[in-house]
């Protein structure tokens, strides 16, 4: 276990130089916010600021927690990112640093997730989340996400999470045990943004110099097929009628549950979901099925929730409460999407849910509880 006293970090950037000008920024909409005469007093420049504000913050701690990790003793290794690093393409299937400066894991040239940071001991695996939020209780999914994947990734590893928040941040007393918290003092980026916005030069970079560093495409990781899994999991719950309870509610299915954030199930007929959600609007949609898929909520509890794909680019996710529809628009070039032209190839008419099939497996979902 890392030790946290109150020297982890402390305050002031004077030690990083101007480290933290050489990351990537985009102040664009910030510089245009301002010329047409907006300032702290209209929310739309705060909420711009308070996006640039926490890049900065996430960069100002990984700079710190870089000095730290090369000092601390339990600290075998840490992976490199930004500035640090010659630029490289991301890799698939691989842990690797994006040419953005971030550390990604992808599958098929898509970003399954991101570390604002990894720090390694003997035993012990630690993945850093620096963020300005002023409460975190809306962080678990996430959390349980990364730690998922990266317990897969690493299987000798217990996988850690390690939260760095400003003072007054809410919610901390609920993360779940294998999350720890380092709390800052409030930080300001007003003089990153007035020196980015100048052009003001730069002194040189100052790098860590360590025998720790770490090279994220350079680490061995455990095999994980995105795409067969997923297929995997999909056809194994379905071994039984209407689906493999005990199966679903396994260790190991539960950790994928949390990389992928929802598992399908099969799919209902346009027709028979029209009965569930009879207010939901089909106008101009090319949907031929609707996917079915099983998330879970944050108070322990699942749900059903419905993929449909009106287009070709054009898909929406419905979830249903007390009768009442809410949709919400994915992104045509996100996952998800590619998630579903996978399945198109996998779900034949085997894979076609009934309503009574949907409303046992809803049903069975709703009796249980996960941690």
């Amino acid at each position: 276990m890392l030790t946290i006293n109150d020297t982890v970090i402390p305050a002031g950037d004077e030690e990083l130089g101007d480290n933290l000008l050489y990351y990537d920024y985009n102040i664009d909409h910030l510089l245009s916010l301002e010329a047409k005469g907006q300032t702290m007093e209209d929310e739309s420049y705060v909420s711009a600021f308070r996006s640039f504000e926490g890049e900065v913050y996430e960069n100002y701690i990984y700079e710190k927690l870089l000095r730290y990790a090369a000092a601390e003793p339990t600290i075998k290794s840490f992976i490199i990112k930004g500035p640090h690093k010659h630029r490289t393409r991301a890799q698939s299937d691989a842990l690797s640093v994006s040419w953005k400066g971030q550390i990604i894991y992808r599958a098929r040239h898509k970003e399954i997730g991101e570390f604002d940071g990894l720090l390694f001991t003997d035993k012990e695996l630690y993945f850093v989340e620096m963020t300005l939020v002023k409460s975190v209780s809306n962080l678990k999914k996430r959390l349980r996400k990364k730690r998922a994947l990266l317990e897969v990734l690493f299987p000798r590893y217990n996988v850690k999470a390690l939260l760095v928040l400003n003072e007054g941040a809410t919610g901390t007393s609920d993360l779940p045990p294998y999350a720890s918290v380092w709390l800052t003092k409030p930080y300001s980026a007003r003089h990153i943004f007035e020196a980015l916005s100048t052009k003001a030069p730069r002194a040189p970079m100052r790098r860590v110099e360590s025998p720790k560093i770490a090279h994220a495409e350079e680490i061995k990781i455990a095999s994980f097929k995105y795409y067969a899994t997923l297929t995997w999991m999909l056809r194994s719950l379905r071994a039984k009628s209407p689906i493999d309870m005990e199966f679903f509610t396994r260790g190991a299915t539960q950790r994928y549950h949390d990389i992928y954030t929802k598992v399908y199930v099969g799919y209902l007929s346009v027709s028979d979901f029209k009965t569930l959600a009879p207010t939901l609007s089909f106008e101009g949609s090319n949907a031929t099925r609707v996917v079915v898929a099983i998330e879970k909520d944050h108070s322990g509890g699942y749900f059903m929730t419905y993929f449909i794909r009106h287009g070709a680019k054009k898909l929406d996710n419905v979830t249903l409460v007390s009768g009442a529809s809410k949709t919400e628009k994915k992104d045509p070039f996100g996952i998800t999407l590619t998630e579903m032209n996978h399945l198109d190839k996998v779900m034949d008419q085997s894979f076609l849910l009934s309503l009574d099939e949907h409303n046992e497996i809803e049903k069975q979902i709703t009796a249980i509880r996960h941690k």
